[in-house]
């Protein structure tokens, strides 16, 4: 699995030793990234999860896909980073209040918001989702840091997800991997009966 462990927890589905990958890159402020990230509890967690038919033999990865010409799209993934960071048990939970209120984020509405006004609302998304004893560090870690450009403490971590998907050529959001290679038929609107048959292909296979 190509994930460095520090960032483990973005597995939000599925066990690490699993034999298949399902890699999706999705963005905070894209709405059809939206559209598949609700399905991951509501559809994939049935089918991989716990008394699914694919319990063990998949785990889903959510691989960070900024996408620069939204301008709070880098904001909203530090501030995701942080919440895996300060409490990775609750990534994916704070990753859903994100999607629910990407509105919130989208270019119209935060045109006149500071960067700093724009941490602070994500500042206060944090205190809705993750435990109030880590809302201090959360807020720390979007601090910027050491020298005028020295980013904030997640900006590794960014990095890490930005130069993972430059690597492997993902250019949109959804984007799906299957160990690795690009399955550019799966869709958003995929429900329980499209993910059931692609699953049982892939893993006949």
């Amino acid at each position: 699995m190509a994930l460095q462990p520090s960032l483990r927890p973005q597995v939000v589905l599925g066990p690490l030793d699993a034999p298949h990958t399902l890699d999706l890159f999705l963005d905070y402020v894209c709405p059809y990234s939206a559209k598949i990230a609700f399905k991951v509890d509501t559809v994939l967690r049935p089918l991989i999860g716990p008394g699914g038919p694919y319990e063990g033999k998949v785990k889903v990865i959510i691989r960070l896909q900024v996408q620069p010409w939204h301008a709070t799209s880098t904001l909203v993934h530090e501030a995701a980073l942080a919440a895996l960071r300060v409490s990775p048990e609750n990534f994916w939970a704070f990753s859903i209040a994100l999607f629910k209120r990407q509105e919130e984020y989208f270019d119209g509405p935060t045109v006149d918001l500071t960067i700093r006004q724009i941490r602070e609302k994500l500042s206060q998304l944090a205190t809705e989702v993750l435990p109030a004893n880590t809302i201090k560090e959360f807020k720390e870690l979007l601090t910027i840091r050491g020298s005028a450009n020295g980013g904030t403490g997640v900006t590794d971590d960014l990095k890490y997800n930005v130069k993972f998907a430059r690597q492997n050529s993902i250019h949109v959001s959804p984007t799906a991997l299957w160990d690795g290679l690009v399955q550019n038929q799966v869709g958003s609107a995929w429900l329980e009966k499209e993910w059931s048959e692609f699953f049982a292909k892939q893993i006949a296979a």
